[in-house]
């Protein structure tokens, strides 16, 4: 008697995503259907206006949407209320500018740990002891946990904004282009603080960005948005090396090269559309 194997779900399933102009009936997203298995990343890029980032708000959520979200099994979409709440739990954000989703007033240990205490899981000294180690793992140093946003670097930042993303340990961590305000020697720290992370927690990660470098070292597959459609998807070496719609060959020309022959042959195979194999 054979086994039949079956695949896993997926951790998170969007089938069919809307996300309308307000008051309209016109659309930003346009039925935009995404998988992401557990542990794995996957690129969502695009120009700037293509709406990988409203996309990324409305499968957390954030902003009104049409369509199916499920996130480890829980539709997203129909939650409301006190299980909507819940739900939030299980997927983060990492957001672009890392001072400004910072609350400069407050000390950074405090807005670390205020997930647990606003979703009633740890409080008082647990919640304090849990912020401080978790930005001490994030590469923060001992005593940071006291201080204010204005104390610390960009690069610095973000490891806060990280550490804060992950105190509910989360199934899914989304990242919205979370190393663009940052120097390429800072960025490498990061990424390779998220490498890490992920990798410890099997994490699941929706990388936000416009940046294909970035998604080459992150993620091993990728979509391309343009005008909200996805318009272009598969395997990001594939994506890179052949692609086949005028949007991605956009960004892969905009990739920076070390020598002027790579320019020549890269403008070569941006002007070559792929041809299926």
């Amino acid at each position: 008697m054979s086994v039949v194997e079956t695949k896993p779900a997926p951790r998170l399933l969007v089938r069919d995503l809307r996300v309308p102009v307000p008051g309209t009936e016109s659309l930003i997203v346009h039925g935009v259907d995404l998988e992401i298995a557990a542990g794995e990343t996957l690129a969502v890029v695009g120009a700037s206006g293509s709406g990988k980032s409203t996309t990324a708000r409305a499968i957390l959520r954030l902003m009104p949407a049409r369509g199916h979200v499920r996130l480890d099994g829980h539709d997203l979409m129909d939650a409301r209320g006190p299980r909507l709440r819940r739900l939030r739990r299980l997927a983060q954000m990492v957001w672009q500018d890392p001072a400004g989703s910072l609350d400069p007033r407050m000390p950074v240990g405090e807005q670390v740990a205020e997930p647990l205490l606003v979703h009633r899981i740890a409080g008082g000294r647990d919640a304090r002891r849990r912020a401080e180690a978790l930005l001490e793992r994030c590469g923060l140093p001992a005593g940071s946990a006291g201080r204010r946003a204005a104390a610390f670097s960009g690069g610095q930042q973000q490891r806060i904004a990280i550490a804060r993303a992950l105190i509910l340990e989360p199934a899914l961590l989304v990242c919205d282009e979370p190393t663009s305000a940052l120097d390429a020697h800072v960025r490498g720290a990061i990424l390779d603080l998220l490498a890490e992370l992920q990798s410890e927690r099997g994490l699941s990660m929706l990388l936000i960005t416009h940046d294909l470098e970035l998604v080459r070292r992150m993620a091993a597959r990728t979509a391309v948005m343009d005008a909200g459609r996805i318009v272009e998807s598969g395997p990001t070496l594939d994506i890179i090396g052949r692609p086949s719609h005028p949007a991605t060959r956009a960004l892969v020309g905009a990739i920076p090269v070390r020598h002027p022959r790579d320019a020549d042959a890269r403008r070569l195979a941006a002007a070559t559309p792929a041809t299926p194999a």
